[in-house]
């Protein structure tokens, strides 16, 4: 046997080792599951310390969002170290940061460290929201929520206008969006009596082929592929205080909106939100925050759940804000902490039956009860006079500024503030693919990170979404003008020879030359410049 033949199977060896470590990663590629959906759930206001007291609540055993955490979030706006929900959702929508009140529109002042300043001409300037980018991509869209559907975050992701108080053009761009699953409160900001325009909006919405939905029964019998659910006249009540009978839970819309989405074979967006856990800390209410927490992460296994079994779906939970400065521990403890029992935080907690705000609608029309009802549903037996006295003289609406803290004291809860608070928060993200985002992010990069899981493009989507009317036109050789005639219902007129447009102000439809039509985006006005979707200019374009 010759040298060369003695080499032949050491060759061989080697060239089959390099076949297979070149094989694997391939066959690991074409097998790795494409992701199609993509659910983000925020728990508005959800700071690190409430998560802990929740799973203690619990008895200790794991959060389903636990096995997810993977990094941290910086929450700052574009010019405030404390964001606003309005800029922290956006940042979540859009991949921008904005400013206090600001919903899917860039800022007028991005001056916090790192920050490039806006360019002059673009502030307020609407972007857009990866909602509209995944719904123009052909994909299903959802929006899921415990507050009233105009609300800052869920209106971050279907609307745009520089004050999120707005309610009737924020709700006006969202019954028009045509997003497929809408589920929360707020059905009276819908009638006419509660709007400027006088608009039916829960008629559009039938009108527009949505099964209008109000109850639990009618959400689980629903088999529309469009479905509309309004469960209160404002916001749904905090979980431990809620009628099933007549408010759904947010895992129950949450398992709802994924049934429906997930019938689109192109895939689908859906955003949820744990609203009221924002809410509780802002009233220091700690069984409120506790509530909400458990609820949301209910809707969590809900959603990790399916993931899981789809193999084709991302979750992310991650709040926008920490809110409270809630701490487990509070002044009293200071020499103390470590020899105290977990009994000692969690027993008066479990004692009270309802939230802060359940209690306030148990009590009677002149508060003579007060002592019962707090030891009943709030586990408060010892009340002070002056404790008495603050609860008989507590605003209406406001009950659980007044009871939340004295809960705390006694469960040595601490907080820091009523309002915001400034640090980092936890991310958590379940991939099918193991591709999700570590250490410590900017919040804008949530945005990006679903931008590219999905293949969608956000400065693409916002070029065909919002053309600056009033510059676009003209330069068409078309005359633009306000028909104001009716003060609550502007409409953007175009005309060029004899041809007219008509575009009414919020809504997604044209009309050309008497010819209705109806547009895959909105006309937005931001309180400045008009803007349209490129589809406007063509439906002119195509006339000449």
């Amino acid at each position: 046997m010759t040298k060369t033949m003695k080499r032949i199977p050491a060759i061989l060896v080697i060239v089959l080792l390099l076949l297979v470590s070149v094989s694997v990663p391939l066959a690991s590629a074409a097998s790795a599951p494409a992701v199609k959906n993509v659910i983000l759930m925020i728990p508005d206001g959800m700071s690190v310390g409430g998560t802990t007291l929740a799973r203690w609540y619990k008895g200790g055993t794991p959060l389903a969002m636990d096995e997810m955490a993977c990094g941290l979030v910086r929450t700052y706006s574009s010019d405030a170290a404390i964001a606003d929900s309005a800029p922290a959702a956006t940042a979540f929508s859009t991949g921008f940061k904005s400013h206090t009140g600001y919903v899917a529109v860039l800022p007028d002042v991005a001056d916090m460290p790192g920050l490039q300043p806006i360019a002059r001409g673009d502030e307020k300037k609407p972007v857009a929201t990866i909602l509209e980018a995944a719904k123009l991509a052909g994909k299903a869209t959802g929006l899921v929520v415990t507050c009233e559907i105009p609300h800052a975050t869920p209106a971050a992701f279907s609307a745009h206008y520089p004050d999120r108080n707005n309610y009737d053009d924020i709700l006006e761009q969202q019954v028009y969006s045509g997003t497929d699953v809408v589920l929360g409160g707020g059905s009276k900001y819908l009638t006419p009596e509660a709007r400027k325009d006088k608009e039916d909006l829960i008629k559009v919405i039938k009108d527009l082929g949505y099964d209008y939905v109000t109850t639990p029964e009618a959400l689980r019998k629903s088999t529309s592929n469009k479905l509309w659910g309004m469960f209160a006249p404002k916001d749904l009540s905090y979980d431990f205080d809620r009628d099933p009978a007549k408010q759904p839970s947010l895992a129950e819309m949450t398992s709802k909106a994924i049934e429906v989405l997930s019938k689109d074979k192109d895939g689908f967006f859906l955003m949820v939100e744990g609203s009221k856990i924002d809410w509780a800390a802002h009233a220091n209410d700690p069984v409120g925050v506790i509530s909400d927490i458990l609820a949301f992460d209910n809707a969590v296994k809900v959603a990790l759940d399916f993931a899981k079994k789809d193999k084709h779906t991302v979750v992310i939970a991650v709040t926008d804000h920490g809110n409270g400065g809630i701490t487990i521990g509070d002044r009293e403890t200071s020499k103390n902490y470590d020899e105290l029992p977990l009994s000692i935080f969690i027993e008066p907690l479990k004692r009270a039956k309802l939230t802060g705000e359940g209690v306030e609608k148990k009590l009677n029309a002149d508060r003579s009860n007060i002592k019962e009802v707090m030891a009943t549903y709030y586990g408060i037996t010892d009340l002070t006079k002056d404790e008495i006295k603050a609860i008989k003289e507590a605003k209406p609406g406001k009950l659980n500024y007044v009871v939340g803290p004295m809960l705390s004291k006694r469960a040595h809860i601490g907080w820091t503030t009523n309002g915001h608070t400034g640090e980092d928060v936890v991310l958590y993200v379940y991939s099918p693919t193991g591709d999700r985002p570590t250490g410590v992010i900017e919040n804008i990069d949530i945005a990006k990170y679903m931008e590219r899981i999905l293949g969608l493009n956000l400065q693409e989507t916002t070029k065909k979404l919002f053309v600056p009317a009033e510059a676009a036109f003209p330069a068409r050789g078309a005359r633009v003008e306000w028909d104001d005639s009716d003060p609550n219902n502007p409409v953007f007129v175009v005309t060029r020879d004899n041809d007219k447009l008509k575009l009414p102000i919020n809504k997604n439809l044209a009309e050309i030359n008497g010819k209705l039509v109806k547009m895959n985006g909105l006309t937005v006005y931001n309180g400045v410049t008009t803007f349209v979707p490129q589809e406007a200019l063509d439906l002119m374009k195509a006339l000449q």
